[in-house]
């Protein structure tokens, strides 16, 4: 059983703003993932031609079902609004994560977070040494409680700031509801954060290791596979760089 976890920049790469569907279709059929967490996906969105990216993630793994949770409803670029729960099946204008599962999904959960940012902040680029200066945009997790050749499994799917201590505390928050789910419970995802605090933070065992970010040079690991649960033995599955994106994605596959 493969679990895999992968920020697609909204299916352009880093030196390029074109976004291909077939490309995307392609680089998401590669990682070859029985449930696929994704970060910064579009849906109706202008840039990427309006295309689904999650209905396309799905289609190109063959899965039974996929779940898009707009974290803002607009241009991520100009002008958006927080996405609310009204927003969840909108098919214009979104932007956020998406969980992806071959196997059947029992029950969807969604969890908002609210950023305290209402100003720019800079974020240093690893690769150029720059700085960009980010507006902060609200935050949202998507779980699925899944019936895995393992038994029952919850499996999570977040993005959290790119602000030092709000996606600290993002992430408490995520751990805490995540634990009222169905166990084993696993959170995957782009978090933001370094993995010494993202063990201390989450108290939860990271199941992948290797730096993720910026994807041509990786330098540092922002992107997480984690679990607190006892769970069978598994093993990181090496990938190779897609041909999208400025992550790499990250694969664990657990012994059936």
């Amino acid at each position: 059983m493969r679990l895999a976890s992968w920020n697609v920049l909204h299916g352009r790469t880093s030196a390029d703003a074109a976004v291909d569907g077939d490309r995307f279709a392609r680089a998401i059929a590669a990682i070859d993932a029985d449930v696929l967490a994704l970060q910064e996906v579009d849906r109706g969105q202008a840039r990427s031609g309006l295309l689904d990216l999650a209905e396309i993630a799905a289609e190109a793994t063959g899965s039974a079902v996929a779940r898009f949770v707009p974290a803002i409803i607009g241009d991520p670029a100009r002008e958006w609004r927080a996405a609310e729960a009204a927003d969840l099946d909108a098919v214009a204008d979104g932007y956020g994560i998406a969980l992806v599962s071959r196997y059947p999904v029992l029950r969807w959960h969604v969890l908002r977070l609210e950023s305290s940012a209402r100003f720019r902040a800079p974020v240093l680029m690893p690769e150029t040494r720059s700085v960009l200066w980010l507006r902060d945009e609200p935050r949202a997790v998507v779980a699925a409680t899944i019936r895995t050749p393992l038994g029952d499994w919850t499996v999570a799917c977040t993005h959290l700031s790119f602000l030092q201590g709000v996606n600290v505390r993002q992430l408490r928050r995520t751990m805490r509801w995540l634990r009222r789910l169905p166990g084993p419970r696993v959170l995957m995802g782009d978090l933001n954060l370094p993995p010494a605090v993202v063990r201390r933070v989450a108290e939860a065992d990271l199941l992948a290791r290797g730096a993720t970010f910026p994807q041509q040079r990786p330098l540092v690991q922002i992107d997480h596979i984690l679990s607190a649960d006892p769970l069978p033995r598994s093993r990181q599955v090496r990938l190779a760089r897609p041909a999208l994106s400025d992550h790499m994605p990250i694969a664990i596959e657990f012994e059936e």
